[in-house]
């Protein structure tokens, strides 16, 4: 965009260096997936070990030989790095390979950039790819000098370098204004999804956990899904019809991964704060992957970082169908709420069970009673019906409607306290009266 590089770059050499001192480390077999999900074709994969990374080329001179001869041999455009890479460091090694050179956080980019489709999600990944780039502009016009002087040659005084800087610094301010608006939209639409009682199911996991495939199967959407990273960048809304619940909205959000780049994390915070407002998570869980456990490590990171650490979570391990003889089940906690769901997005195994623990952790406390109801109640009959809570029906030789129900505590004590039902069973209704005539007793 601002400096002058090759078109091409699809064949590409991967380079991973193991560092002794590293504590967390990067996944070789996650490059791989992240390199051909950007488009590239890897020819060669690179690999060694360092005590330290190396201040001019991150690797030492024998290991930048071999990946040069590497380039030369399978006239590779394309080397990308799985570890951060220092500007200078960056610079060093594209003026040594004659070719372009990416770090982990630059490929990630370049993965968002390609999969953005909403204004909104290309605006929120060309803030973090001009903030990237900010830091590596020097590169590509240290051959410029200042504008000459003298009479009708006098410019501005800046290099070309200082003007293209302005011009970013002008375009992030720009960008950021946007994004404002963006956020204080999706603020007064949670605020009015607040005043309407709609609960708000977020999706959350590490990509290419599943989650667009299990958002498409919950809520009968058509959105993308594809198994390849970040397949979903722009998060999607859609409203769903809970069995003994109701009405719920249900957000499909971007996928994490280890180390997510900063910039990513603060471009994307507007949509993230989705997940941060939410009433419940569903953290999906690519089941078959033998690195699940890290995976869900790095989500809760991520999540603490955006402030959703304290959001209930359900997890969702997805992908059984790939688990010889895994059966769709449902694990309880100590206190008995749904804790861990096993289903299949690919087969719909298991939603049912999905659907069910969602409903009992948004509702809470469940009450199962058989109300009665007058003719002229149609309407809350109606309502009953609309939201699955009616499991029975009888209408008795008056015309009243006696409805076997399955519904939340708040919404039970809210028909009876409006007077539009009476409770016939021997439950909460009669407690309730109990205590009315052990109170005025008393008194």
């Amino acid at each position: 965009m601002f400096f002058d590089r090759p078109e091409s770059g699809e064949v590409s050499i991967l380079v991973h260096i193991l560092i002794d001192s590293e504590i967390e480390r990067e996944d070789p077999t996650e490059f791989e997936e992240l390199a051909l999900s950007a488009g590239a074709m890897p020819v060669d994969y690179i690999t060694g070990s360092r005590k330290q990374p190396s201040s001019n080329y991150f690797v030492g001179t024998g290991k930048l030989e071999e990946i040069a001869a590497a380039v030369h041999a399978h006239k590779a455009e394309l080397v990308l790095f799985n570890h951060a890479l220092s500007p200078s460091q960056e610079r060093n090694l594209e003026a040594h390979l004659e070719c372009r050179v990416l770090d982990r956080t630059g490929l990630i980019l370049d993965i968002f950039a390609q999969r953005a489709r909403s204004h909104e999600g290309k605006l929120q990944v060309e803030l973090a790819q001009l903030k990237h780039m900010s830091t590596r502009l020097k590169r590509g016009w240290a051959h410029l000098d200042r504008q000459k002087g003298g009479i009708g040659l006098r410019g501005a005084g800046e290099t070309q370098l200082e003007l293209d800087q302005r011009m970013i610094g002008q375009r992030i301010k720009s960008i950021n204004k946007s994004l404002t608006k963006v956020r204080s939209q999706r603020e007064q639409g949670r605020r009015s999804r607040q005043r309407a009682e709609v609960s708000t199911v977020s999706l959350v996991g590490y990509t290419n956990a599943g989650k667009s495939s299990l958002f498409n199967k919950v809520t009968s959407a058509n959105t993308y899904a594809a198994d390849q990273l970040f397949a979903t960048l722009d998060s999607t809304l859609r409203k769903v019809n809970l069995p003994n619940f109701g009405q719920a909205i249900i957000a499909d959000t971007v996928g994490f991964i280890s180390h997510l780049p900063h910039q990513l994390v603060e471009a994307f915070r507007a949509t993230l704060e989705e997940t941060a407002s939410a009433n419940l998570l569903l953290h999906v869980v690519d089941a078959a992957n033998d690195l699940n456990i890290e995976f869900m490590q790095q989500v809760n990171l991520v999540l603490k970082e955006i402030g959703a650490k304290d959001v209930p979570q359900l997890e969702v391990f997805n992908k059984i169908d790939l688990i010889p003889g895994c059966e769709p089940h449902l694990q309880r906690d100590e206190k008995g709420k749904p804790w861990r769901v096993w289903v299949s997005a690919k087969t719909g195994a298991g939603l049912d069970l999905l659907q069910e623990s969602i409903s009992e952790l948004l509702a809470g406390t469940m009450v199962s009673e058989t109300l009665e109801l007058s003719p002229q109640n149609a309407r809350l009959r109606s309502k009953l019906y609309e939201n699955g809570f009616v499991q029975t029906e009888v209408v008795d030789e008056r015309g009243y409607y006696q409805l076997g129900v399955k519904l939340p505590l708040l919404d039970f004590t809210r028909i009876i306290e409006d007077g539009n039902a009476v409770a016939l069973n021997q439950g909460i209704a009669k407690r309730k009266n109990q205590r009315s005539e052990s109170i005025s007793r008393s008194t």
